[in-house]
């Protein structure tokens, strides 16, 4: 029995369709098209049932080594296409085997010719076929290589110490080697611990042979050295000949260079064709926190020397320590802003490209900072804390960047080809909860030609190509992201509650090797709150004091979490908002302190009177700690959506068009909810949207939710009736008409039909244990014509298994449920397509297809390609490493095992009769 499956088919129709786009776009303008954005629904209603190609979700696509070749890239941007793929971004990474002659692999320098004329290839082909094509501006991550020279690698200061014992004159000093500058030298009394920081006098000795010298004293005393150093980063996961320093993100010279060797030939390659967006990882540059010129670019931009406050920042000890730390961070935010991003952003717009950036991380960007990128992305599903995605999401809300992406699946269900259909949505509604409105997968993994199944993986993500037996139903799932994607950037954001990052509290709280806004401002933006305000009936956005002067505030009430340091300017723009009527609820004290350390003492009363007049406002309240949010909002503003439950788990984000308001709500846990629901909008009519077809029946002005596990819905309002909304139908609760659970006839591929009297999972055989594919499931039923007559029929194949624990919840997320069918099914009634199961309500409506007399039902199961690779021995990559070093480490192997496959039942045939038809008999 053959223990691999086969490839999905293509469909001819998309290359046909595909290959016209083509030769009506080649010659085309060079800037990349704007995305389709309407302000009516009538214009987004036409196209719900296809949206358009620039919604569909993207790939990440891993080339290992890179070792490529054309015929297989070729056949996987087909595979792309009929999956319902809009594009794919190329990311060149580690070798993934040694190079075998016999079976094609060569793994080829990155940016040399054979991989430039790869690169070129697949813009080609991927434009050929309609798709989006991004690329990276490095291997790997964060941007760096062997290019990067240590006087260009990512920087750091750091801090040595020597005890002096009494009587001493003269100190050796510290190595300093290649790409190192002794910055400052201080002396103060005492040895490790009893040395008092605030005390430590900056000197400037005289040096001769290594030493250099000290006035005599009687006292133990200890020289402190602070070393402008390299952090010593290696280029995270790189490709052959990608190797190297991480570079310095706060040096435009290096930025520059990195350009002209890396950037420009990638984009040579393209050729008349840029790409549609130039891409930048999460800022991942660790222990970052100096530049080469930081000393005189702190003084231009703070008005004082920093090297006297150097003790102070490295100890947090002394009056002044906030202050100067907050200087000291923010002169790096704007160094990252002003060397990194804009000229990035710059150069993709003179090449006709956009830069997609993740920005968050280190060094210490801000959500402001996304104001300099063209697509903001984010990263992370976390819609009830503080979270990475909604940074971008609220940057392109507050600086009019519509359409916002977010990295997704990464860590997926771990480990790799664990991840099912069920999990990709349940991570994808949690990203549309946050604002994201494209969708980029992480991953596709490029896969040699005659690799055993299933293929390639990288090490820390699912897998999401054609390789996966649960292919069958990508295209469901596919079209199921875009028809959200599309809806979700459609008019305007319209979420009420905006939460003041503190920047200048979390400035100056940050320590040197760990300057990250977005790594501490969980301490702020705490869980609590985050679910005080979602539990209010409210979604949320993020603003800054940055974006405050920059362009306002819009939203009815805005949450200050916790803030000590704002601006007299901030103060000023939020005293005209609620003498506007904006609202604003405080949470544990006024602010009062001064953001940095330039006359503090002054600003700081400004500070404080400030926020005694703010704060004398009715619009403003001052409540204690987060558990007091939720009370404090709905006395003060209106709920958007609230549940006659307590329900947490349910989530949802509201769109405005001129015409029409848009909800998409999602349950996002594994039981079900049943909860009356009161909406914000005050448009007279509603209609229920379908999220997998995009049909429109109408709701009543007061709907109900009820929810399956994981299940989404779509409500629009609307000014009048819309003329397409369906009438709802009126039924009776489902009966059973027969239960299907037994004597089905299943057929493996390669071997004979076989009798499953009960249905039972393939790895209780020991033939299909290992195996990962698809088999057919059949059976005949018959009806009379009066079981047909005015009833709504639906295989129903259960409810699913919802999970407590799992051996292991990956650092990812997964579907805390398992499926009555393991993973998916196509289900196809006397020869027709009926429908696909992959996420719960499980069931298929066969009404249309059902016949009186005989009916054949086939279903078509596809697992996990797990078991396939539990059957084998995993990779070793010994010789791997020993030729190119350690770059990866397969994440979670000890969990590779079979997983539960098939149709596990029970399967029954429902009825709903008409209410209608019943009153009329």
């Amino acid at each position: 029995m053959s223990k691999r499956f086969p490839r999905a088919p293509f469909a001819a129709s998309a290359v046909a369709y595909a290959a016209a786009l083509f030769c009506a776009n080649v010659h085309a303008a060079s800037t990349p098209p704007a995305p389709v954005i309407s302000n009516t629904f009538a214009e987004v209603a036409t196209r719900l049932a296809s949206p358009p190609d620039d919604a569909r979700p993207m790939m990440r696509w891993w080339w290992f080594g890179p070792a490529v070749v054309q015929p297989e890239l070729e056949r996987e941007i087909k595979a792309m296409k009929a999956g319902g793929f809009g594009g794919f971004e190329i990311q060149p990474v580690y070798p993934m085997e040694l190079d075998d002659p016999a079976r094609g692999i060569r793994n080829v320098p990155y940016n040399s010719p054979e991989f430039l004329d790869a690169v070129s290839f697949a813009n080609r082909t991927g434009r050929a076929n309609g798709l989006r094509v991004d690329m990276t501006l490095a291997s790997g991550w964060p941007y760096g290589g062997p290019h990067v020279s240590v006087g260009e690698a990512a920087s750091r200061l750091r801090m040595l110490t020597a005890e002096l014992p009494a009587g001493a004159t003269s100190v050796a000093l510290p190595a300093v080697m290649s790409g190192e500058k002794l910055v400052a030298t201080f002396i103060g009394t005492g040895s490790g611990k009893a040395v008092d920081s605030t005390r430590l006098q900056l000197i400037e000795p005289v040096v001769a042979n290594g030493r250099a010298t000290v006035q005599s004293s009687q006292a133990v005393r200890t020289v402190v050295f602070y070393v402008a150093s390299r952090t010593g980063q290696q280029v995270k996961r790189p490709a052959l000949n990608a190797e190297g320093f991480v570079l310095d993100h706060l040096s435009r010279k290096a930025i520059d260079h990195h350009l002209k060797v890396v950037a420009e030939p990638l984009m040579k390659a393209f050729g008349d064709q840029p790409p549609y967006a130039v891409f930048s990882d999460s800022l991942e540059v660790y222990n970052t926190d100096w530049t080469d010129d930081f000393l005189d670019e702190f003084r231009k931009r703070r008005g004082y020397d920093l090297k006297p406050y150097l003790p102070a920042i490295f100890s947090g000890q002394g009056p002044d320590a906030g202050g100067a730390r907050h200087d000291w961070a923010l002169t790096q935010t704007e160094l990252v802003n002003e060397r990194y991003l804009t000229p990035v952003n710059d150069w993709a717009k003179a090449h006709n490209t956009q830069f997609r950036s993740q920005t968050y991380g280190e060094p210490a960007v801000s959500l402001s900072s996304n104001r300099l990128v063209a697509l903001p992305e984010g990263e992370g599903p976390q819609f009830r804390e503080f979270s990475f995605t909604r940074l971008a999401t609220s940057a392109g809300h507050l600086y009019n960047r519509p359409v916002i992406s977010a990295e997704t699946w990464t860590w997926l269900h771990s480990p790799a080809f664990a991840a099912t259909p069920l999990d990709m949505k349940a991570e994808a509604d949690r990203m549309l909860l946050e604002g994201v409105n494209l969708f980029v997968g992480h991953g596709w993994p490029y896969t040699p030609p005659g690799t055993p199944q299933p293929g390639y993986s990288f090490y820390a993500a699912a897998v999401f190509n054609d390789h996966n037996p649960w292919w069958n139903v990508m295209p469901q799932v596919t079209g199921y992201l875009a028809r959200m994607s599309y809806l979700m950037r459609q008019g305007e954001p319209a979420n009420q509650v905006a939460v003041l990052l503190p920047n200048d509290d979390v400035y100056a709280s940050l320590v040197p090797g760990k300057v990250s806004l977005s790594a501490e401002m969980h301490r702020h933006v705490t869980p609590e709150l985050t679910g005080q305000i979602l539990d209010a009936g409210h979604n949320l956005d993020y603003v800054d004091a940055e974006s405050i002067l920059a362009v306002g505030l819009k939203h009815p009430l805005l949450v200050l979490p916790h803030v000590s340091r704002l601006s007299p300017q901030v103060l000023s723009k939020l005293q005209d908002y609620v003498r506007g009527g904006g609202k604003i609820v405080a949470v544990g004290s006024k602010p009062s302190l001064a953001p940095g350390l330039q006359d503090a003492r002054r600003i700081s009363a400004q500070v404080v009177a400030a926020s005694n007049a703010l704060f004398a406002s009715k619009n403003v309240q001052l409540v204690a700690d987060d558990a007091a949010v939720g009370a404090a909002l709905k006395s003060a503003l209106a709920p958007d959506m609230l549940l006659s439950n307590d329900v947490s788990d349910v989530g949802f984000v509201r769109r405005k068009l001129k015409d029409a308001d848009i909800y998409f709500v999602a349950n996002t846990s594994n039981h079900p909810v049943k909860a009356s629901a009161r909406f914000g909008s005050k448009r007279a009519a509603a209609a229920w949207l379908d999220p997998d077809s995009g049909k429109l029946t109408r709701a009543p002005a007061t709907p109900a939710l009820d929810l399956a596990p994981y299940e989404s819905r779509v409500l629009v309002f609307t000014d009048a009736p819309l003329p397409s909304a369906a009438e709802a139908p009126r039924r009776n609760a489902p009966a059973v008409l027969a239960d299907l659970s037994q004597d089905w006839t299943v057929s493996f591929p390669g071997a004979k039909p076989q009798a499953m009297k009960t249905l039972r999972s393939w790895t209780d055989d020991a033939s299909t244990r290992y195996f990962s594919g698809e088999a057919v499931y059949a059976k005949e039923i018959r009806l009379d014509a009066a079981q047909l007559q005015g009833q709504r029929l639906v295989l129903d194949f259960g409810p699913g298994t919802p999970l407590t624990t799992t051996p292991k919840v990956p650092a990812g997320m997964r579907a805390m449920l398992d499926s009555p069918v393991r993973e998916a099914a196509q289900v196809f009634v006397n020869g027709k397509a009926a429908g696909a199961v992959w996420r719960p309500p499980y069931t298929v409506d066969v009404t249309q297809h059902l016949v009186a007399g005989t009916n054949r039902i086939e279903v078509r199961v596809a697992n996990l390609g797990l078991n396939a690779r539990a059957g084998q021995a995993l990779p070793d990559y010994r010789l791997l490493n020993v030729r190119y070093g350690e770059r990866f480490k397969p994440q979670d192997t000890e969990l590779v095992k079979p997983a539960p496959s098939g149709m596990l039942g029970p399967v029954k045939l429902m009825v709903e009769k008409s209410i209608q038809d019943e009153d009329r008999t």
